[in-house]
């Protein structure tokens, strides 16, 4: 039998908001009855919208947990707290620190897959002990259409890749907002009368953090990134960007590519010796032939006679990028360096990316001052960061975040 609710999205172009709102809460209450229900919130539009159906469902048998991981930013579980708390929600949300079991469970990890798993079973893991304590047979979750079109690299996908919750967890899912893409969460959120902080919040990942420290995760490099992230969150803000954040990586030099510098200088209309270019020993995720891997980084730096970093003209950028798809089908990410210091550090790298459904996603041209400017405040507030970078690929090749 078809979802009732596919039938409200049988055209895109006629979603009707309010028909999907009316029918979703009907659907939880009849799926639901009398039953007490937990829900994980993140502070994100997904998870709160759907905790919103779900209490004008069931009411006080609704349960909002945030689940501190150590991977969220700055400040963000006591200010997650009080924007849910307060009106028009009004959501009692209770914040469960988990902070060094999810540092144990990942610390000893590299891989971006293995680091998925290891947080999506600790997360897991959690819920299951707290719906247990608190009697709740049901778990509410945000997931939406996006995240099951890529369910490999989802943490929250499970009963769509065959796991059975009810003997692994404890609790059936629920999943109201599964048939809509973002852009179409964001209607429903304003529709429900979230405030524009929340309904139009830039999306963060599930694993948080720790998908953006690239490589092992280390008390250091996370701190050192939440404090980038801060900085790169607010220089970035004014221009809207679809997602904008920073991400970490080790601090070794790139290893040069001559070829690709000489190419590259060709297609700019730049001397050769204005032109650098590399390869990071570091990998990123990325899409190539319709499948998700695990592919190289690339990177590059325009310099002036002073050795300084200059501003791109990103359409010949884009000239880059094809060239680049062609020679080097393994790689998922190109770099730019926006400045650097001498001293040997971490490399940061900001992304700021423009799209509708998330599927696919165009890298936005932030202003070189506005990139100039941010590197400075990441200088000055991070000692141990030694070179930023600017993300310039789209989405394909490379995803959105980088494992």
């Amino acid at each position: 039998m078809l979802d009732p609710a596919l039938l409200v999205l049988s055209r895109m172009e006629d979603f009707d908001v309010s028909a999907f709102i009316d029918l979703q809460i009907q659907t939880i209450k009849e799926s639901l009855g009398e039953e007490k229900a937990l829900v994980a919130v993140s502070g994100g539009v997904d998870s709160t919208v759907s905790a919103v159906l779900t209490r004008r469902a069931i009411g006080d048998n609704l349960l909002c947990v945030f689940i501190d991981d150590n991977f969220m930013r700055l400040g963000e579980a006591e200010q997650v707290k009080i924007m849910l708390s307060s009106e028009p929600l009004s959501l009692p949300v209770e914040v469960l620190n988990e902070r060094q079991r999810f540092m144990d469970a990942l610390s000893d990890f590299n891989d971006a897959d293995d680091k998925r798993e290891a947080f999506s079973e600790k997360f897991y893991q959690a819920l299951r002990e707290k719906a247990e304590l608190e009697g709740c047979n049901y778990l509410v979750q945000g997931t939406i259409k996006a995240d099951i079109d890529e369910t490999k690299n989802r943490h929250n996908i499970l009963e769509q890749i065959g796991i059975d919750t009810v003997e692994k967890y404890g609790f059936k899912i629920i999943e109201p907002l599964k048939t809509l893409y973002k852009h179409q969460v964001r209607a429903v959120a304003r529709e429900i009368g979230m405030p524009p902080e929340l309904s139009e919040r830039q999306p963060f990942p599930g694993p948080g953090l720790s998908i953006r420290v690239v490589g092992q995760i280390t008390p250091e490099k996370l701190d050192e990134l939440k404090k980038a992230t801060f900085i790169v969150e607010e220089q970035l803000d004014p221009y809207s960007p679809s997602q904008y954040f920073a991400a970490i990586f080790s601090g070794e030099t790139p290893k040069e590519l001559k070829v690709l510098r000489r190419d590259a200088a060709k297609i700019l209309g730049m001397s050769e010796n204005r032109v650098r270019a590399g390869i990071l020993g570091e990998k990123a995720t990325g899409i190539i032939n319709d499948k998700r891997v695990y592919g190289t980084i690339l990177t590059m730096a325009l310099i002036d006679s002073g050795d300084h970093s200059i501003q791109p003209d990103y359409e010949k950028i884009k000239g880059i990028s094809g060239y680049i798809g062609d020679n080097y089908p393994e790689a998922t990410r190109l770099l730019l360096l926006v400045d650097k210091k001498e001293t040997p550090g971490f490399i940061v790298s900001i992304r700021a990316v423009k799209t509708r459904d998330f599927r696919t996603v165009e890298v936005m041209p932030i202003p070189w001052t506005t990139l100039k400017e941010a590197a400075i405040k990441i200088f000055d507030s991070c000692p141990n960061v030694s070179r930023i970078y600017y993300d310039i690929t789209p989405k394909p090749p490379a995803t959105i975040e980088y494992e």
